[in-house]
C-alpha cells in the first residue's frame, strides 16, 4: 500500500454518520491531536491494517480490549498496566486473566507514536483510536474518535471482578452491569453486536451444551443443530481451550448477522441468547430492528462506541501520559531530584 492509499484509507476510517455527536464530553475533541500529533491515524491505521491480515481475530480482541478498559474506572488504560510492587493489575481479574489480547498490539502503536510524537498520545487514546480502527477494517462503520484522554496512574480488580459483565449473565443482570456505566438498554444490544465476529473459549459456553443451570441437559434456547456443532467443537470433558466463532457465518467481519443468529437460536453465549429469548423482553425489539436494517445497528453501535469511550475518563491534569502503556511513570526520588537541581545549577555556572 503506497502513502497516498494509505492516507485516503485513513480518511475513510473517520466518516461520521450525520447528525451523530462527537462527544458527550466536551473535553474530548477528535481534532485533539491535529498539532502535536498530526500523524497518529495513520500510524495506528497502518500498523492494525498490517496485523489483521495475519491475525483476523485481532480486531475483534482489541475492541474487547476497550470494552474492558472502559467498564472498569472508565476509558482510562488501567487495564494495560501489569501486576507491580504497587499495581494489582486487572489482567489477572477472572474475566480477563489468560483472556486478553491485544495488548502487546496497543504497546507497538505506543512505541511507533512515541518515535513520531514523544510524549504527546496517552495509551488511553490510542487504544480507543484503536477499536474504532478496528472496525473499519472488518467492515464495520467509522466515526470521528474523540480524543484527548490520560491515562491513570492505578488500576482496580475489584472492580473488573465485578463490573464487567459475565457469559452466563441474565438480561437483568446485564442491563444493571450497563446501567451502572451510564448505559442504556439500545446500549446494551448494541455493544453487544461486537459478537457479531471473534472467537469464545469453550470454558464460557460448556454449561450451556451439558448442564444449563444444573439441570443436566443443554439450553433450551440453543438450536438442536447449532448445539451439535458446539458439542463437537467442545467435548464434554475437554479443557475448555478450544475456540468458537460468535458467529458461524461472517466470523471476521462486523455485520447484523449476530442479530440474525439471536433470531433463530443461535447465539453463542447466554448472555446474548438472553437479549432475544427473555419473555416479554423490551430488548427483542431492537434486536429485530438491527437484524432488518444494518444501517441502523451501525448508526447505533457508533452512538453507543462513543458514549461508552466517554466513561470516567481523565482530562487535562488529571491522570497522566504514560511512556509505557504497562507501567505508570516513574516518579523522581528526593535524591533523584537534588541530584538533577545540581546538575541544573553545574550548567549555570558553567555558562
Amino acid at each position: 500500500m503506497n502513502s497516498l492509499s494509505l492516507i485516503a484509507t485513513t480518511l475513510c476510517c473517520i466518516v461520521v454518520f450525520g447528525g451523530l455527536p462527537f462527544s458527550s464530553n466536551a473535553q474530548l475533541d477528535p481534532f485533539f491531536y491535529i498539532k502535536t500529533c498530526p500523524q497518529l491515524h495513520s500510524i495506528v491505521y497502518k500498523i492494525l491494517f498490517d496485523i489483521s491480515r495475519t491475525d483476523t481475530r485481532m480486531p475483534a480482541s482489541i475492541i474487547r480490549l476497550h470494552f474492558h478498559d472502559c467498564f472498569v474506572q472508565g476509558c482510562d488504560a488501567s487495564v494495560l498496566l501489569n501486576k507491580t510492587s504497587t499495581v494489582v493489575s486487572e489482567q489477572d481479574a477472572f474475566p480477563n486473566i489468560n483472556s486478553l489480547r491485544g495488548i502487546n498490539v496497543i504497546n507497538d502503536l505506543k512505541t511507533a507514536v512515541e518515535k513520531a510524537c514523544p510524549n504527546k498520545v496517552s495509551c488511553a487514546d490510542i487504544l480507543t483510536l484503536a477499536a474504532g480502527i478496528s472496525s473499519v477494517l472488518t467492515g464495520g462503520p467509522g466515526w470521528w474518535v474523540p480524543l484527548g484522554r490520560r491515562d491513570s496512574l492505578t488500576a482496580n480488580q475489584t472492580a473488573a471482578n465485578i463490573n464487567l459483565p459475565g457469559p452466563n449473565f441474565n438480561l437483568t443482570q446485564l442491563k444493571k452491569a450497563f446501567a451502572d456505566q451510564g448505559l442504556n438498554t439500545v446500549d446494551l444490544v448494541a455493544l453487544s453486536g461486537a459478537h457479531t465476529f471473534g472467537r469464545a473459549r469453550c470454558l464460557f459456553i460448556v454449561d450451556r451444551l451439558y448442564n444449563f443451570s444444573n439441570t443436566g441437559k443443554p439450553d433450551p434456547t440453543l438450536d438442536t443443530t447449532y448445539l451439535k456443532e458446539l458439542q463437537t467443537q467442545c467435548p464434554r470433558n475437554g479443557d475448555g481451550n478450544n475456540r468458537v466463532n460468535f458467529d458461524p457465518t461472517t466470523p471476521d467481519k462486523l455485520d447484523k448477522n449476530f442479530y440474525n443468529n439471536l433470531q433463530v437460536k443461535k447465539g453463542l453465549l447466554q448472555s446474548d441468547q438472553e437479549l432475544f429469548s427473555t419473555p416479554g423482553a423490551d430488548t427483542i425489539s431492537t434486536v429485530n430492528s438491527f437484524a432488518a436494517n444494518q444501517n441502523v445497528f451501525f448508526q447505533n453501535f457508533v452512538n453507543s462506541m462513543i458514549k461508552m469511550g466517554n466513561i470516567g475518563v481523565l482530562t487535562g491534569n488529571k491522570g497522566e501520559i504514560r511512556k509505557q502503556c504497562n507501567f505508570v511513570n516513574k516518579k523522581s526520588s528526593e535524591l533523584d531530584l537534588a541530584i538533577e537541581l545540581l546538575e541544573g545549577e553545574d550548567m549555570v555556572s558553567s555558562i
